[in-house]
């Protein structure tokens, strides 16, 4: 009862609120309206038209703005950012061309070619050619002692083939072979007789010889070499070869 007991004198009616009754002491309150409902218009496109507002500027065309000058003595900088720039503008001017040619790439070497070497093919040495020459022939001069009758033929017939009377001499020799049929030495010299003129006779004449010179080394010998003379005027160089070889064994 203490609380209320300096409201000893006649008060005020209390407030009631709610109702609208306004406040003792407090302007009245501004009632909102309530907003409109709009409703979606079920015929219409659904495409909102817009227009531009009169009397206004367009908000679409660019506006340029001047650039407020700075008063006498201010800068944009701080005192900070200016030291800042006046030690990057005091370093040499090489530092940039080293930090340029850093962030510029270098260009890659490219390998050097190496040139292809083709091999060199060498052409087969050329054999030189083997020119049979004529082997040197010297005809046996000396023989066996024979019996007089042959010998005095033999003679007859040396001076025949010096005086170039070959067909003499050849039928002369062949009368005394048929003296002394197995008489070596008398083939051979027809064998000397008929080289020039009929080379194969004379190997056949020659050989002949060879046969018959049974224990006479010497005139088997030259027998042989006469046989690879014959066979060389025959150009059978390889027969010729294989008579001298048999001839180098006596």
């Amino acid at each position: 009862m203490t609380g209320c007991a300096e409201f000893y004198d006649a008060q005020p009616p209390a407030p009631v609120y709610g109702n609208g009754t306004p406040l003792y002491g407090n302007t009245p309150l501004p009632q909102e309206k309530p907003k409109p409902i709009i409703e979606p218009s079920q015929n219409g496109t659904g495409v909102v038209k817009t227009e531009p507002l009169k009397g206004g500027e367009s908000t679409t065309s660019p506006r340029i703005l001047k650039p407020e000058s700075l008063p006498s003595g201010q800068s944009i900088l701080t005192p900070a950012q200016e030291r800042e720039l006046a030690a990057l503008q005091q370093k040499p001017f090489l530092s940039d061309l080293n930090i340029e040619q850093e962030l510029t790439p270098k260009p890659k070497h490219k390998p050097k070619s190496v040139p292809i070497v083709e091999p060199v093919i060498e052409p087969p040495p050329v054999e030189p050619e083997v020119v049979n020459k004529p082997s040197s022939f010297e005809p046996l001069q000396t023989f066996t002692p024979m019996t007089p009758v042959v010998n005095t033929l033999v003679l007859a017939a040396n001076e025949d083939s010096q005086k170039g009377n070959v067909e003499s001499a050849t039928t002369t020799l062949e009368r005394a072979s048929r003296i002394e049929p197995r008489n070596a030495t008398l083939y051979y010299k027809l064998a000397l007789l008929k080289l020039k003129s009929n080379p194969s006779q004379a190997e056949n004449l020659a050989k002949k010889s060879a046969q018959l010179a049974a224990n006479n080394a010497s005139l088997k010998k030259h027998s042989w070499l006469l046989v690879a003379k014959a066979r060389e005027m025959q150009n059978n160089f390889d027969g010729a070869k294989e008579a001298r070889d048999r001839a180098n064994k006596f």
